[in-house]
């Protein structure tokens, strides 16, 4: 794949992870964060809070996958497998800009075999 391609599509999905934890982030309390809460609503936050922290980890998890990938690129490994150094195809680096191995490494990557 094109380097600059490359860059275009790792820097399009830094975009989108570093929106997606912006909008996670916790807004400043308001004044009504501090009156009497019915126990239901006290229990919707603790989910909402813990559902937020989970795609939290998973956007910092998919950040730190992008950092790799420019780290890779700028080695010029960006497109081959850290597995088994095997090209990419661009296919796949097109829609999983991330991608470290080829689908079927990833596959058994997956099952831990």
């Amino acid at each position: 794949m094109d380097p600059e391609r490359a860059r275009e599509l790792l820097q399009a999905e830094r975009d989108r992870i570093e929106k997606a934890l912006a909008e996670l982030a916790p807004e400043a309390d308001d004044e009504l964060s501090h009156a009497d809460q019915h126990l239901g609503d006290s229990g919707s936050e603790l989910y909402e809070d813990e559902r937020d922290e989970g795609l939290s980890d998973r956007l910092r998890e998919e950040l730190a996958a992008v950092q790799r990938a420019e780290e890779r690129l700028a080695k010029g490994r960006y497109g081959l497998s850290i597995e088994s150094g095997e090209p990419i195809p661009d296919a796949r680096l097109e829609a999983h800009p991330t991608a470290e191995r080829t689908v079927e490494e990833q596959s058994r990557y997956e099952r831990g075999g």
